[in-house]
């Protein structure tokens, strides 16, 4: 051992820098990678009109925590500006409902946050868009929130993935980037949704004489397995394709698991050459008694009822009323006191007065309070169903006082942007727009 002073300093002072250099090291890789490992840092920010979001935003959340980096989701009506900024790192699962809509359960996030001069330059994200092309503003929703995203100051991860009605290429690159993001290598495509054999068991015109087309009430059984599902709720068929394959069309449900069958309101669509349209003209004309169809029952979170003392009020016009239905089902079986008015619209009460037995005698026992139907092609009527909501304005106004709930079901044309106009008039833009944002205005649109 030296005595050299000169060589003691030099010693000293090399410990100093090593342990200086050791101290960097280990705060700078604390702050940067160990952050993202820690519970919650990614969050998924999840906005879905008819449940396909929701879906996706679990696999998300598993894709992470199978990578061994946790995720959570969290719904846009529930996300706080404190959730943005205080995050490093947000993918965002946005769904477009008609022309360039953000779904209602988005209202709050849209009024509130996207209006807000909030910067978030600390913010990394990407984007996973939902939408359909038949509509002019595809992905309108989902390119608003990104080019939002990107004016504050946040970075997005890769380009914006956008699907066009559950396209799986478009997944499967939504699914490629999550692997990046997490390291995962050789993961798995995500199984395709678990379609069942159901089998047809009925088949009834319910508007012969209607100048309108065909209206169908369908019946399946499942060929194994159990009855699953709750009022609200949306089924996707697979149709026979010419080009091989199934086409996936979307239809309300409008019983409950308790009838033993899933039961729909199908009116057959044509092409504008006359044509029957590939779906509807399947299930109505071509699949036979007994013949069976690939299906399944998704849940649509937006469209599930409140509790049974919540009154409510159901809108809806033509095969609308198959998921107004199964919400009075579910009151029936229920039992529920809190009262129930059913207002719908059609085209004639001698052809078009669907389920009007049913109908009657929930009036009669109580589980429907009132029943107010308009028939647009009535000779002395002439109305569409939202005629309805001006001329029982006072009505409207105490039923949504008493705590009301409104569920609306039918097309989108015509019907539900009426409604919701006669609604604003009749109780006001901004009580309407509470009424979004709590949840007591929820809409099955199409």
């Amino acid at each position: 051992m030296s005595d050299d002073p000169i060589r003691w300093i030099w010693a000293a002072l090399t410990v100093v820098a090593w342990l200086a250099f050791t101290g960097w090291t280990i705060q700078r890789f604390r702050v940067r990678p160990a952050a993202a490992a820690q519970p919650g840092s990614t969050l998924i920010a999840v906005a879905s009109q008819t449940g396909f979001g929701d879906e996706l935003a679990e696999m998300t959340r598993k894709a992470f925590a199978d990578a061994g980096r946790p995720a959570r989701v969290k719904f846009f009506a529930d996300i706080e500006p404190t959730d943005l900024i205080g995050a490093a790192r947000i993918l965002f699962i946005a769904s477009t409902t008609g022309e360039g809509d953000a779904p209602d359960s988005a209202s709050r996030f849209v009024r509130r946050i996207m209006t807000d001069q909030t910067r978030l330059e600390g913010l990394e994200y990407g984007l996973l868009a939902l939408g359909d092309r038949t509509y002019v503003e595809f992905c309108g929703f989902g390119r608003a929130l990104d080019g939002w995203l990107k004016s504050a100051g946040a970075r997005s991860l890769f380009d914006a993935v956008e699907v066009d009605n559950g396209d799986a290429a478009a997944v499967r690159h939504w699914q490629g980037e999550l692997s990046r993001l997490t390291g995962s290598v050789a993961a798995p495509d995500w199984a395709a949704p678990a379609y069942a054999d159901w089998r047809l068991v009925e088949r009834r015109l319910l508007n012969p004489g209607s100048p309108g087309e065909g209206a169908w009430h369908l019946a399946f059984e499942p060929v194994d397995g159990a009855l699953q599902w709750v009022a609200g709720d949306i089924a996707e068929v697979g149709a026979p394709s010419p080009e091989g394959g199934l086409a996936h069309r979307e239809y309300s449900v409008a019983s409950l698991p308790a009838d033993g069958r899933a039961e729909f309101l199908i009116r057959l669509m044509r092409r504008p050459d006359g044509t029957p349209g590939l779906a509807s003209g399947w299930l109505t004309e071509t699949l036979g008694i007994g013949g069976i169809a690939r299906m399944r029952i998704r849940a649509n979170r937006a469209f599930h009822g409140p509790d049974a003392a919540t009154p409510m009020i159901l809108i809806g016009n033509g095969t609308g009323i198959a998921g107004l239905r199964s919400h009075l089902k579910a009151r029936a079986a229920r039992k529920a006191t809190a009262g129930a008015w059913l207002m719908f619209g059609e085209r004639t009460a001698a052809h078009d007065s669907f389920h009007d037995a049913e109908l009657r005698g929930w009036l009669a026992e109580g589980t429907l309070t009132r029943l107010d139907r308009t028939f647009s092609r009535d000779p002395g009527d002439g109305r569409y169903v939202q005629a309805v909501i001006e001329a029982e304005a006072d009505s409207v106004r105490d039923w949504v006082a008493r705590g009301a709930a409104i569920y609306v079901c039918g097309s989108l044309e015509g019907m539900a942007g009426g409604v919701n106009t006669a609604l604003e008039t009749v109780l006001g833009a901004d009580a309407l727009r509470d009424l979004v944002e709590t949840g007591r205005y929820r809409r099955d649109v199409y």
